[in-house]
């Protein structure tokens, strides 16, 4: 599985940006994906999330109301939509993707239950 992260760039504040994760070797139906980021100095933090059991969407308190996540299953892409955005989101960008077997609810936010990783995307909030 491979997974082609792109979208990023310098916006201001309070602006929109539109984040794509391309994915090969397995249908994005067939994951459970996220969104992660991880500023300077910072650990990776989870953004968003899609867990394919129930087709639930997961998400950080930061981005409730401003960012939001959809699946394009004929182009294999996760998107992430942000909008409204601030300095703090001000981060490199990751997607990611479970293994076959998907995680369990309680883990669905911890990096380390994703088996594959994006390159990342760099995203610039400031004026």
């Amino acid at each position: 599985v491979q997974l082609q992260a792109s979208g990023g760039g310098l916006v201001q504040p309070g602006g929109s940006l539109r984040l794509s994760c391309a994915a090969s070797g397995r249908s994005i139906d067939s994951s459970d994906m996220a969104w992660f980021r991880q500023a300077p100095g910072k650990e990776r933090e989870f953004v968003f999330g899609f867990r394919r059991s129930g087709g639930r969407l997961y998400y950080a308190d930061s981005v409730k109301d401003r960012f939001s996540i959809s699946r394009d299953s004929v182009r294999n892409t996760l998107v992430l939509q942000m909008s409204s955005l601030k300095p703090e989101d001000t981060a490199v960008y990751y997607c990611a993707a479970s293994g076959e077997s998907g995680i369990i609810l309680s883990a669905i936010r911890d990096a380390h239950s994703y088996t594959y990783w994006g390159q990342g995307t760099k995203v610039t909030v400031s004026s």
